[in-house]
């Protein structure tokens, strides 16, 4: 009898191997227990096998080719080069015409390599990423072609004239749009002034304090007034000072500000809501919890909380506003000199400065063209800055999350 190797229990018995071919049912002794079961009743367990993989069958799951990455670029090159020569050949040829074919060829050449190399299930993936990219191309081409071209245009009279100088006595070439450019920051400034503080106040009160059918119709109506054409917000300003004052058409700035302000407004309190809705009702009651007044809650957690989203909301409420032209026009005119009295007489500004230099040409022609573009380009620029201003806003005053 030879020494015992390995010793276990199989449903609840105690089998030990006597020797070193432990799987031979003859070298095997198994000792009943207690019950007196014998593993017979209940079969010998088999030894487990790892599960076998699927078949590669070119087409499923276990497809294991790959395209290169070199090939998507290579084939939209390929693309490319075979539209044009197809749109050359029959004398069609046009970039629109190109990019169309383009994009069906590629996506098209794309879905079959990728169906034949990769399996069905990567090949719509290639598919469904070739319609995004396209959509993608499809929403920036008129973005960069409205930049390149403002910026290939208004080049030629971005000069420190045309920032230091007006046109007062000037009938042709030269003069600039120092005038209108101030009038634009004041009068936008001005409505910020107006704009924000009812904005943020009512975006607090619809948060914090409001409920009822009254919220509702708040709510209601500043949907409402988001949606509204900026002319009708500057004939509404224009007779509502028309009136007060007794003067029929009555041109100021602040009509103009005021016009704006409820083009301002209801942008101002959305985004003030919603960033306040952000902050988490556990910072309130903790706050309440403390014993804290609910006016104190709000003007020393809430409001430092949502800080950066406020900041940010109301920089970018503030670019929606600076380029509109209807309201200014109807309510402030346009002036070829500075006005810093807001409260009487015209005030231009850079987007009426551009309505007027393409509407009433003198000779030559070229020159107001040139100063028109370029009153477009030094506005975009000034979009531009509000926009990254916004975004550092948000970064600096963003809560911090680490430790």
């Amino acid at each position: 009898m030879s020494v015992p190797r390995d010793e276990r229990t199989v449903a609840g018995h105690t089998a030990v191997d006597r020797s070193a071919a432990p799987d031979s049912p003859e070298n095997v002794t198994v000792r009943p227990d207690s019950s007196g079961l014998t593993p017979e009743l209940f079969g010998t367990p088999e030894p487990s096998s790892p599960p076998e993989r699927p078949a590669d069958t070119g087409t499923g799951l276990g497809q294991s080719g790959k395209l290169p990455s070199a090939l998507p670029p290579a084939l939209l090159l390929l693309a490319a080069g075979v539209s044009a020569a197809v749109l050359l050949l029959f004398d069609t040829w046009s970039w629109t015409g190109t990019a169309a074919l383009t994009a069906l060829v590629y996506t098209v050449g794309i879905y079959v390599l990728a169906r034949a190399v990769e399996g069905p299930r990567r090949a719509k993936d290639r598919f469904v990423t070739a319609l995004v990219s396209i959509a993608f191309v499809l929403a920036m081409a008129p973005l960069v072609s409205l930049v390149w071209t403002v910026a290939s245009r208004g080049a030629a009279r971005f000069d420190l004239q045309f920032f230091t100088e007006t046109m007062t006595g000037v009938v042709g070439e030269g003069g600039g749009a120092a005038h209108a450019i101030v009038g634009t920051l004041m009068i936008t400034g001005l409505a910020s002034l107006i704009s924000v503080p009812i904005g943020i106040m009512a975006a607090i009160w619809l948060v914090e304090y409001g409920g009822g059918p009254l919220k509702r119709i708040i709510t209601f109506l500043v949907d409402v007034m988001t949606g509204i054409p900026s002319i009708v917000a500057g004939l509404f300003a224009f007779a509502l000072f028309s009136t007060l004052l007794g003067e029929p058409g009555h041109r100021s700035g602040i009509a103009g500000a005021m016009s704006l302000s409820v083009l301002m407004v209801p942008v101002v309190i959305r985004s003030c809501e919603e960033m306040l809705k952000l902050v988490p009702d556990e910072l309130r009651e903790a706050s309440f919890a403390l014993g804290v007044p609910r006016w104190r809650t709000i003007t020393k957690v809430v409001l430092p909380t949502a800080l950066a989203g406020i900041a940010t909301g109301v920089t970018i409420s503030i670019a929606r506003i600076i380029g509109e032209t209807a309201p200014l026009l109807v309510t402030m005119g346009f002036t070829v000199g500075f006005n810093f009295d807001m409260f009487g007489g015209r005030v231009a500004t850079l987007p009426v400065f551009t309505y007027d230099q393409f509407v009433r040409r003198g000779l030559p022609p070229e020159a107001f063209v040139d100063r028109a573009w370029t009153a477009a380009l030094t506005l975009i620029i000034i979009v531009m800055l509000l926009n990254a201003l916004a975004r550092l806003i948000s970064y600096l005053f963003a809560p911090k999350t680490g430790r």
